[in-house]
């Protein structure tokens, strides 16, 4: 391999470093929670006994399930402040150099972590979060494959570094792909895969000389290989005659462009020395009682006392405790609803954790508080129910993609984003190809937008992706992805892939044994994967609860037919369901339309031919809808960047909005179809307001 694909050591639960014995037991892990998902007819079973027994019965469905949850060594809260807590953003400009030696492994091995970036040569402004490529006018860094550094020194508030009762903690919200982090010159962690925060606590450094500036190296590498989550390679052009010497380019099997750099915030937080380290809650109700079931980790002291108050929007105390778990039970519950499901959707409780502990020398005390959303989701082989009302997904599917910014994450397009899908009538969307930023979640959960979190297995086309290799990292992404996301009310569903090369052998025991895994993680939620496989050769169907199917009939398939459209989809339909006899969601659809090409009749590209595309899968969708489809998800919410090729102009098209979110035609004829379908289903009255508030 490839010195410039230098491989990081796996970062994750050390207890499980052995591939096989790891995957050997995540059957095991999930056996003891067969029999506690909620989403398989619970809530029928138990309707045959009497209310007092059924209401226990819930109680102790609620213990077993969390119980079964498997439980990871660390949690990984999101930064909060209280009056226990500080944060310091590090957004801003950071120092940035490109490895460009022809190894990209110089920097490695000349040590630019041991002094300033500045002094081991040239050196540019990066801003800090965004991706690197659209930043400058160089078009080699646009297209740079390899290690990037970053530089930024820091200076802290003084208690920070004299309390040696505060803990300091690094965390990166998120950098693409491969990480290593240095403080002051020294590593204090590395991290493999985008997407997801990693962190650091560094107190203990910055307190060996605590006069100096807190100098943070950060170097992050995009090198995609076939053991990555995507996976890509590296191909070498060797002939002399047609590239420059050590010429390579990176192979990506996946849509939209390979972005790269500290996408997330960079901060600093401090806990006390004994803190919160982690909280898991499971939701349920009957009647008008609601159950949250939790359960607080402690880290830094083995005995601590907790008092556990869940309050109201208003601030009033509904329910309290002074155990480390147990069950919180709420009268009079108001219920997370969906948008658009319930005039008033995303109601939160806030739970406050106060933690009190002391040693010889000190006394800790530290405060967090978490949102939790009171709902309960379960699947039929025809029906999604939440809170035992069928919901149907009328959504998009996203990127976080925009000009400049690249994968960065941006406020502003954040807020104008849910402003045009509440405008849209859309109550869903699933984060494609890879978890979004938890800043997206919340908002999810204070808007009642329901998400579908996908982990970034897309393009696992290649056999050698299905090794055990493979395998460990995809289930060490779940590992961090459930452990982040568990707790968000607007998570109602797992994918662990999208368009996998499903029919090949391998995959039968790869995603059963993926699914099976991410159950034992979380007994709650249903898994699935988004497949565009035939129907008959699909190897990991069997194991989701919800069948997911991509399909663009008349656009890949017949392009330019639109005739075909109906006798296909529906075909489609009947073949999934006759087969496993699980409810469907159209996970995509769509067509290319550059905004302001027309034709009458209808072309490939034009407005008009978006328009012919949606009206006629939306005819099909109408009539299983009443039977098995549950959903329908649009792609793509907006135009988004691809790599280049003579298939793509300037990016992929097949957005309802441009990528400066500006309407296409095909934007209105799905305003009109969502409100309608709205107020077909949900439980308020006519709806017609969309602003966010």
């Amino acid at each position: 391999m490839s010195n410039y694909v230098r491989q990081l050591p796996k970062t994750t639960r050390e207890a499980v470093r052995s591939r096989d014995h790891r995957i050997t037991h995540v059957t095991e892990l999930a056996t003891r929670t067969a029999e506690c998902r909620p989403y398989l007819g619970v809530e029928e079973r138990l309707r045959l006994f009497i209310p007092e027994k059924h209401r226990m019965l819930r109680l102790l469905w609620l213990f077993a399930v969390l119980d079964a949850v498997l439980l990871l060594d660390t949690g990984m809260l999101f930064p909060r402040e209280s009056s226990s807590r500080e944060l310091k953003e590090l957004s801003g400009l950071w120092v940035f150099r490109a490895d460009k030696s022809p190894n990209r492994n110089q920097g490695f091995e000349r040590a630019w972590y041991k002094s300033r970036l500045a002094e081991t040569g040239p050196v540019i402004d990066m801003p800090v979060p965004a991706s690197y490529n659209d930043i400058t006018q160089d078009s080699t860094l646009r297209d740079f494959i390899g290690w990037v550094w970053y530089e930024r020194e820091v200076v802290v508030p003084a208690r920070w570094i004299t309390d040696e009762g505060t803990r300091v903690v690094l965390r990166v919200g998120s950098a693409h792909y491969n990480s290593v982090v240095w403080v002051n010159g020294e590593k204090v962690t590395e991290h493999a895969g985008g997407h997801l925060p990693f962190e650091a606590e560094i107190g203990s450094l910055m307190r060996k000389d605590p006069t100096r500036p807190c100098r943070i190296t950060i170097a992050v590498n995009n090198t995609l290989t076939l053991e990555t989550l995507p996976p890509g390679t590296i191909q070498h052009m060797n002939d002399p005659i047609k590239y420059p010497d050590g010429y390579f380019v990176q192979n990506i099997y996946f849509d939209f462009f390979n972005y790269a750099g500290i996408h997330r915030p960079v901060l600093l937080y401090t806990t006390p020395k004994v803190y919160v380290d982690d909280i898991t809650v499971v939701t349920d109700f009957l009647d008008n009682t609601g159950f949250v079931r939790y359960q607080v980790s402690v880290k830094g002291a083995a005995t601590a006392t907790l008092k556990v108050t869940l309050m109201d929007k208003d601030g009033h105390c509904v329910a309290s405790s002074n155990e480390a778990s147990g069950v919180l039970k709420v009268v009079d519950v108001k219920l997370w609803w969906p948008y658009l499901m319930h005039e008033n959707p995303g109601y939160l409780y806030s739970m406050e954790v106060h933690l009190m502990a002391a040693d010889e020398r000190s006394t800790y005390e530290d405060v967090y508080a978490l949102p939790v959303g009171i709902r309960t989701v379960k699947v039929t082989n025809t029906q999604f129910l939440i809170n035992n009302k069928p919901f149907y997904f009328h959504g998009v599917n996203k990127h976080e993609d925009s000009d400049i910014r690249g994968k960065g994450l941006d406020w502003p397009l954040i807020v104008k984003d849910f402003n045009l899908m509440k405008w849209l009538g859309a109550n869903s969307f699933r984060t494609s190809h890879y978890p979004y930023a938890e800043e997206i979640l919340q908002m999810c959960d204070r808007h009642g937008i329901v998400v579908i979190d996908e982990c970034p297995g897309v393009g696992i086309k290649d056999i050698r992706s299905f090794g055990n290799a493979s395998l460990a990292h995809h289930l060490d992404v779940m590992d961090e992805l459930v452990r982040r996301d568990k707790n968000h009310p607007s998570v109602v569903m797992w994918s662990v892939a999208n368009e996998p090369a499903a029919e090949m052998q391998p995959a039968a025991l790869y995603f059963k044994t993926l699914i099976t895994h991410t159950k034992a993680l979380d007994p709650t939620r249903p898994v699935t994967f988004i497949t565009d496989s035939n129907y008959a050769r699909d190897k990991g169907a069997p194991y989701v609860d919800v069948i997911c199917v991509n399909s663009y009939f008349s656009w890949y398939h017949d392009p330019g037919h639109l005739e075909v459209i109906p006798i296909q989809l529906n075909a489609q339909f009947e073949n999934w369901y006759g087969k496993y006899q699980k409810p469907i969601i159209q996970s995509e659809y769509g067509a290319d339309a550059v905004p302001g090409l027309h034709s009458d009749p209808p072309m490939m590209f034009t407005e008009e031919y978006q328009n012919a595309v949606l009206r006629s899968y939306h005819d099909i969708f109408d009539q299983k809808r009443k039977q098995y489809v549950i959903g329908e998800l649009i792609w793509n919410f907006a135009d988004f960047m691809t790599a280049q090729g003579i298939t793509r102009v300037v990016g992929n098209k097949k957005g309802i909005f441009t990528r400066q979110r500006q309407p296409k035609a095909g934007a209105f004829i799905l305003k009109e179809r969502y409100w309608r379908l709205a107020n077909e289903t949900g439980t308020s009255p006519t709806i017609t307001s969309h602003v966010l508030t």
